[in-house]
């Protein structure tokens, strides 16, 4: 079962009546909370994400890297694929010119794993 279909099978209780408010959220919260489909987001006492808080733990990857690692790094801390930041470092540098610059001080003041 997927996260959405267990998302689905908790709203479905909480609207028979089976699941109080409550146990709703709690339910909802673990279900968020456990799930290997969302990396790099956390959820809070409200069930609500914590933005920001993987950032602390931001290591520059050894196994998924073409140049420093930054990318690889950056995606296991936002939960947003590699590919993705790799793309945005490459429009940043064609666009706006800082793309590398940005890249190379984050080789050099991030630490690698």
């Amino acid at each position: 079962m997927n996260l959405s279909d267990e998302i689905k099978r908790l709203h479905e209780l909480h609207q028979a009546g089976a699941l109080s408010d409550a146990e709703f959220e709690q339910a909802k919260t673990r279900v968020l909370s456990s799930s290997p489909a969302s990396p790099g987001v956390n959820l809070d006492k409200n069930g609500e994400s914590v933005i920001g808080s993987n950032l602390n733990t931001l290591r520059r990857s050894r196994l998924d890297r073409w140049l420093g690692g930054v990318c690889g790094g950056l995606a296991l801390a936002t939960g947003v694929e590699t590919w993705l930041w790799r793309l945005m470092f490459v429009l940043f540098t064609l666009t706006f010119g800082f793309g590398v610059a940005i890249y190379v001080l984050l080789w050099i003041f991030v630490p690698e794993e």
